[in-house]
């Protein structure tokens, strides 16, 4: 899977605005340039994963959100990607796979 740069800086910038921060007042407080955050956020600058985690307190947003939209510190945060692994599979695979989880879920 690419790093797709571009969503994580607008997801960044979803989280910084709901915030209520400026990218001035959050390029201050992590010690970084406004152009370079600004780049973050249009996905032309890569961002390391020290500074990430260091945004992502700030703006008290979870790494997972915005690297990959999902958080496993929600409960719900599988239902995405197993939805997505269903609908790859045909239905005999899909009842299979139904037939397992409600096996497991009812054993």
């Amino acid at each position: 899977m690419a790093i797709d740069y571009a969503v994580i800086g607008s997801r960044l910038k979803k989280a910084r605005t709901n915030k209520k921060l400026t990218q001035a007042q959050l390029s201050e407080q992590i010690d970084v340039s406004i152009p370079f955050l600004s780049r973050v956020e249009r996905g032309t600058a890569h961002i390391n994963l020290k500074r990430l985690t260091q945004i992502c307190e700030i703006l008290d947003v979870d790494e997972g959100d915005i690297i990959s939209g999902t958080s496993n510190k929600k409960e719900t945060y599988l239902n995405k990607e197993f939805s997505e692994l269903l609908n790859k599979c045909n239905p005999d695979k899909q009842k299979m796979i139904y037939n397992v989880v409600k096996a497991i879920v009812e054993g």
